[in-house]
């Protein structure tokens, strides 16, 4: 038995809510763009190029809800599991999301395209809609 104590962590936040509460916004804008993938492929290519273009994006919010949760409970439950566990997680959401594009490209299926562009979509707003959202809450004087 080692009976040598545990060092002392830092106390926790208060409040740790600010590391997901650009989720719900997010999740919003995500089902909006989920809607119109699926119209924008049907337009496009039949009902094909709506499954294509809506599981495009559904990869994406899912992929980055995941990591979002997962960071945001490695950072409340001890923070020194933030990067190992950040680190995992990205390389699981790329691995999966490299398996659904190459799985996209080499099949014989009239939605690969849309798939692709989906995926391109959702990155693009998730991305731009976080940036915008994490800017807005450093700078709350502006918009």
């Amino acid at each position: 038995m080692d009976d040598t104590p545990l060092p002392d962590l830092p106390a926790l936040p208060a409040d740790p809510r600010w590391r997901v509460e650009h989720l719900p916004f997010l999740s919003a804008v995500s089902a909006a763009l989920l809607l119109c993938a699926a119209s924008a492929g049907f337009l496009a290519q039949g009902p094909a190029g709506a499954v294509g273009a809506a599981t495009g994006v559904l990869v994406v919010i899912l992929s980055y809800t995941m990591s979002t949760l997962v960071i945001a409970w490695a950072d409340t439950v001890r923070p020194s599991l933030l990067m190992p566990l950040g680190l995992l997680t990205y390389m699981v959401k790329y691995t999966l999301l490299g398996v659904v594009l190459a799985f996209g490209v080499s099949a014989d299926w009239e939605g690969k395209t849309a798939l692709g562009l989906g995926i391109v979509a959702g990155v693009i707003v998730w991305t731009g809609v976080q940036a915008w959202w994490m800017y807005r809450r450093t700078r709350p004087e502006v918009i």
